[in-house]
């Protein structure tokens, strides 16, 4: 678990070099930060479109258009698909970043969980908007 400057001085440059090159998980992580980059290319427009054109909208005007099915679910798959991006692009960032295996593994996990639970706060918040749900009922 040592993470101190000396923390590989027992592996050997076969092992270090087994552990190098596209291996795993690294293609489908690829592919899969492609897809919800180019699916939040629609999403962003209509994401900043909508709050353009509701600008001026009062608190029943937003939900009247929350409860709207096509906006409720293009509002569930925007969180969807720009945390899912966003996780997967903090993720290679700390894999490229943190030399420390342990505390990489650590961090990732963490910010998996956050993101998780943010998202999940999130499409519940959206729902009980579109469906009408007050607190305390």
């Amino acid at each position: 678990m040592g993470c101190g400057k000396n923390n590989d001085k027992l592996v050997s440059p076969l092992r270090k070099a087994k552990g190098l090159g596209a291996s795993h998980s690294g293609t489908h992580h690829w592919m899969l930060q492609r897809i919800t980059a180019i699916t939040n290319i629609p999403l962003v427009f209509w994401a900043v479109y909508s709050i353009f054109s509701l600008q001026n909208a009062t608190y029943t005007d937003f939900t009247t258009w929350l409860s709207l099915p096509w906006n409720t679910v293009l509002a569930i798959l925007f969180v969807l698909s720009t945390f899912k991006h966003a996780v997967l692009g903090s993720q290679v960032i700390m894999e490229d970043y943190i030399s420390c295996s342990f505390l990489r593994r650590i961090k990732v996990y963490g910010l998996k969980l956050f993101m998780l639970a943010l998202g999940v706060a999130t499409i519940i918040a959206i729902l009980k908007i579109a469906l009408g749900v007050t607190a305390g009922a």
